[in-house]
């Protein structure tokens, strides 16, 4: 699941990037465009009272970003619940976060 919810700062956007507790990790990273993909840059934490594991970032608006996740540093999941998915030049598929439209629930 993803959320977007404008940030205080103008044409900031905050959005958190979520997966069930189902999924069975040590760790999850969020890797995208907005961190250059680096693999360790943006891990996801565990709630266990809500069991989803979490990240929140903030990202400029009017963009689209493409991501993945990686659990366990080996293995890439994508989150079918994103806004697009677009092929990339490994022949596999990245999520895409838009936000170039409205944003805020």
């Amino acid at each position: 699941m993803i959320d977007k919810q404008l940030a205080t700062k103008k044409g900031i956007v905050k959005v958190s990037f979520e997966l069930s507790m189902s999924i069975m990790a040590d760790r999850i990273n969020l890797v995208g465009d907005f961190n250059d993909w680096d693999a360790t840059a943006t891990p996801m934490t565990l709630d266990r009272t809500t069991a989803v594991w979490k990240a929140t970032i903030e990202l400029r608006a009017g963009q689209r970003y493409r991501f993945r996740y990686l659990i366990d540093g080996k293995e890439w999941l994508n989150d079918w619940y994103a806004d697009d998915h677009v092929e990339n030049e490994y022949g596999s598929y990245d999520s895409v976060v838009d936000l170039t439209g409205s944003v805020g629930s």
